[in-house]
């Protein structure tokens, strides 16, 4: 069984078919999904794609990107949604210093207050980092002396150094179809120190299509193609990665039952 750590679930690009794309994920061995939340305006339709199967759960949070229009005074709305039986983490959240949609104070203050719902509930927290190592590296750093709390850098597409200091700090890795792009090399170096036992595997669905469906509108059915490439990369068999990433999900979001 594979699980789909990170998709988007509620978007419009699968409306019109989430029964099937689910179906066809399910018939390609993915057994669990987190649908993660982008913002609190569209918290209730991530909430109620989980409400609808017993394997699908999400996360509760505000995308660097609307943190200007969604800023967050504290974590207490954060830790009021997480009290619900399918919310299992907070996010996404972080860092976006490549396309700046907010500014980065906004940004940094929103990531505070997510990690600040991390460590009162005991959920982890779904990173999202761009063009931000340097910032990322440090906040999570002070913000994990001052009290620990878990997580994962999703959509990993950084340098060995944020994945060295990542670790570190007890975090995972998920990987996404990025890595199995053929100008992706030095990202699979990278991707190739990290241990098994700290790998996750997503889609970021309906973005990121791994090869060999690149360019086509990305579905959880297709993260077998990133399982496979992450197999290949680590010598082990696609059944092995797939036992070994879904023990790690269910480890990291202890909340989600399998």
């Amino acid at each position: 069984m594979l699980v789909d750590s990170h998709c988007h679930l509620d978007f419009p690009e699968f409306s019109p078919e989430l029964d099937a794309v689910l179906a066809r994920a399910r018939n390609a061995g993915v057994g669990h999904f987190l649908t993660i939340s982008t913002g609190l305006k569209r918290f209730l339709g991530v909430r109620a794609v989980a409400e609808t199967a017993a394997d699908i759960h999400c996360t509760v949070g505000v995308h660097p990107h609307e943190a200007a229009e969604e800023p967050l005074d504290g974590p207490g709305v954060l830790l009021g949604h997480s009290t619900h039986p399918k919310v299992v983490g907070f996010g996404e959240s972080g860092l976006d210093y490549y396309y700046n949609h907010s500014p980065r104070e906004a940004q940094i203050s929103n990531f505070r207050a997510h990690i600040a719902a991390a460590r009162q509930t005991g959920l982890p927290l779904v990173v999202h980092t761009r063009d931000a190592e340097d910032d990322t590296i440090a906040i999570l750093s002070e913000e994990l002396a001052a009290g620990a709390f878990s997580g994962v850098i999703h959509c990993f597409t950084g340098t060995a150094r944020l994945a060295g200091a990542a670790l570190a700090l007890g975090f995972y890795i998920s990987v996404s179809g990025i890595a199995t792009f053929k100008k992706a090399d030095g990202l699979r170096a990278t991707l190739k120190d990290v241990p098994l036992n700290r790998l996750l595997v997503e889609t970021d669905a309906p973005y990121l299509a791994p090869q060999p469906t690149r360019g086509k509108r990305n579905e959880p059915a297709y993260i077998v193609h990133t399982a496979a490439m992450l197999a290949e990369l680590k010598g082990i068999t696609p059944s092995e990665m797939a036992d070994a990433t879904t023990e790690n999900f269910f480890r990291l979001f202890a909340k989600a039952k399998p």
